[in-house]
């Protein structure tokens, strides 16, 4: 059995949410928001509202594509604001910089839209990220496992999706340790590619143990090979 020298550790989170002094009532204001809010202001409504409804498989991933379909009634910009897949973003400047250039570009093809007054205002909110250690730490794959099987909802978000901002490249805490500190690179690549918008947060987790639990049988095997029969 391999036994890491860095143990993972494991962490919840939980968000304070606090109303911003910006809101928007049509495309314009929308854009000088995005322009000028906060970066915890963009975690919260694209990051965290995934988290929010880890639950979902359908509908719109994050908060600008909803108010652009349900109060500005702009389908088109909705479905282009929720094609920005969070999965490619390792900073909220580079998130930021695609949402504005999304709705630069709709009110530039779109100019009799841009006033619009919206059904309802958008406000913008911010996240405010508080973190504490959350069970034992895990130096084996079993530990591992046994740690992904029992962490909450958010400890699990937290590891598997905003770990791309912290980490700074396409991948997340429990592929980086599991490659890194166990050298199981396979694994690793496997659990990546696990699709967080086809998938609910507990659907993302059973495909993760499932997988876990198949190199842990190879193991096995491999550690116990079947010896011939002596003639």
């Amino acid at each position: 059995m391999i036994v890491a020298e860095t143990p993972f550790e494991f962490f919840t989170v939980s968000y304070l949410t606090r109303i911003g002094n910006q809101s928007a009532g049509n495309l314009e204001e929308l854009l000088a928001g995005l322009e000028q809010c906060s970066d915890a202001s963009i975690f919260h409504h694209t990051f965290q509202t995934l988290s929010s409804h880890h639950f979902l498989t359908e509908g719109f991933s994050n908060d600008f594509a909803q108010w652009a379909l349900a109060e500005a009634g702009r389908d088109a910009l909705a479905e282009q604001f929720a094609a920005l897949d969070i999965r490619d973003y390792t900073s909220i400047a580079a998130l930021r910089d695609d949402l504005c250039r999304v709705l630069r570009d709709f009110i530039a093809a779109f100019p009799q839209f841009s006033r619009q007054e919206a059904l309802d205002r958008f406000y913008f909110c911010e996240s405010l990220e508080v973190t504490m250690p959350c069970c034992p730490k895990a130096t084996t794959l079993d530990e591992f496992r046994h740690g992904v099987a029992t962490i909450s909802h958010a400890s699990f978000h937290f590891h598997f999706v905003t770990s791309r901002l912290r980490l700074q490249f396409r991948s997340n805490d429990f592929s980086n340790w599991l490659a890194g500190s166990l050298g199981l690179n396979p694994l690793a690549e496997n659990i990546n590619h696990i699709d967080i918008y086809t998938n609910t947060l507990d659907s993302a987790r059973a495909k993760m143990l499932r997988l876990v639990d198949r190199e842990r049988r190879k193991h096995e095997h491999d550690s116990n090979p079947k010896q011939d029969s002596a003639g």
